[in-house]
């Protein structure tokens, strides 16, 4: 047990990573609603300002 803690905060020695686990797909769900034509860009940009906020 103390060897697999080690390596979490070995591998993530910085920021939480409950915040990355749940804004990575997020950021990754808006770039691939980025593609859609017309509303793409902006349903991006909204799932972006959340992460951010998320990240926050």
């Amino acid at each position: 047990m103390k060897r697999a803690l080690l390596l979490v905060l070995l591998l993530f020695p910085s920021g939480c990573v409950f915040t990355k686990v749940a804004t990575v797909p997020l950021r990754v769900g808006g770039a691939v609603i980025s593609v859609v034509p017309v509303v793409g860009n902006a349903a991006d940009s909204v799932i972006d300002t959340a992460a951010d906020v998320i990240d926050q």
